[in-house]
């Protein structure tokens, strides 16, 4: 018979991260080059769902103004600008935030009025087209 191993009373663990803030809340970041799980924004996916939403009812034409759609809704129409901003991004970083790729940025970032162009939008928000 054998003798058995003695277990130690204790066991450290060391893990490398940094703790960012983001819309409000921390999340934990690894290091690079650590496999990262990929976690869909919600709030950002909701706030996209809605911007676009907002542009379909005044495309059809179901409201006139902003300011129609904010009484409909119950929101100040300030917000419902800031939001509908969100469709104005370009095609790979919805795709991106869709797939839960968004660098450490969440909703106070993307509702700040920014350029129009797609390339300058990418360079500013850290996405490079075509990273996955």
């Amino acid at each position: 018979m054998t003798r058995p191993t003695q277990i130690p009373d204790t066991i450290t663990v060391h893990v490398p991260f940094r703790v960012v803030k983001r819309g409000g809340r921390k999340e934990m970041h690894l290091p690079e080059g650590a496999a990262q799980v990929r976690r869909t924004d919600s709030t950002l996916i909701k706030a996209l769902a809605r911007a676009y939403r907002w542009k379909r009812l005044l495309d059809a034409g179901r409201f006139a103004t902003i300011e129609e759609i904010a009484a409909h809704e119950r929101i100040s129409a300030s917000y419902l600008t800031r939001v509908m901003r969100l469709t104005l991004l370009a095609p790979d970083i919805i795709e991106a935030i869709l797939d839960g790729r968004t660098p450490a940025l969440g909703m106070d970032e993307l509702l700040n009025p920014m350029t129009p162009l797609w390339s300058e939008q990418r360079a500013l928000l850290g996405y490079s087209r075509g990273a996955r």
